[in-house]
């Protein structure tokens, strides 16, 4: 093992580098569309909670690898959709960020859900005293809902960002350079397959371990006293 560390040692780096960069834009995107996307299933407005459910029920239920794959087939080769301009690098910058788009896309829908369950947590007299200042929906859910509901949910959220990290090796569906491709490429031109598995699953286990004990601290430290 500690031989092929050596021999693949600055491309096992990059790979892995690739799948970090990978899980923090994805984790950013997914953040984002998922507050929205909570938003809306918590809205006054029917309309609003009807878009919100759909999008959730939709991507809940949908493999991760058929988003992918639509996102490089489907937008880029089939309807000409292009993230990055012409160029010899052209398709592996557009399938990497593609696989952004698709990783974000799926995984808003477990942000939502989890930050869902903190705005439930939320006790109705703070967002009716919210509503005796004068705030409106969204003022009310920006400015006292949501600050309380993240704090309720950082561990979840810790759980969704190791899920992430993981669901991160289905970029190779697509050919993205991350780690699960260059784990393939070593399989099959190298006899040590227990070996490469066990550095790729090292691999994964320094990524997610820390992040785990991360959003454990936080919890501890800013979880909302009830």
């Amino acid at each position: 093992m500690f031989d092929l560390i050596s021999r693949y040692d600055n491309q096992i780096l990059e790979a892995f580098w690739v799948t970090i960069q990978l899980t923090v834009l994805s984790g950013v995107g997914a953040l984002i569309m998922g507050t929205v996307v909570a938003g809306l299933r918590v809205s006054p407005v029917p309309v609003a909670r009807w878009v919100g459910t759909a999008y959730v029920t939709v991507f809940r239920n949908t493999p991760l690898t058929l988003i992918i794959v639509f996102m490089s087939l489907g937008l880029y080769t089939t309807m000409g959709w292009r993230l990055a301009g012409e160029g010899p690098d052209s398709l592996a910058q557009n399938n990497f960020r593609f696989a952004v788009i698709g990783l974000s896309i799926y995984t808003a829908a477990f942000v939502c859900e989890s930050l869902r369950a903190g705005i439930n947590t939320v006790p109705m007299g703070q967002s009716e005293a919210g509503r005796s200042l004068g705030f409106g929906f969204l003022q009310n859910l920006r400015l006292v809902v949501l600050p309380q509901a993240f704090r309720s949910v950082i561990a979840p959220l810790g759980s969704v960002l190791i899920a992430l990290t993981k669901n991160s090796t289905i970029a190779s569906a697509i050919g993205v350079a991350e780690a699960a491709t260059l784990m393939a490429e070593m399989t099959e031109t190298e006899a040590a397959v227990l070996a490469i598995g066990a550095i790729f699953a090292l691999g994964f286990v320094i990524l997610t371990l820390p992040t785990g004990l991360l959003f454990g601290w936080l919890a501890k430290k800013y979880e909302v006293a009830r």
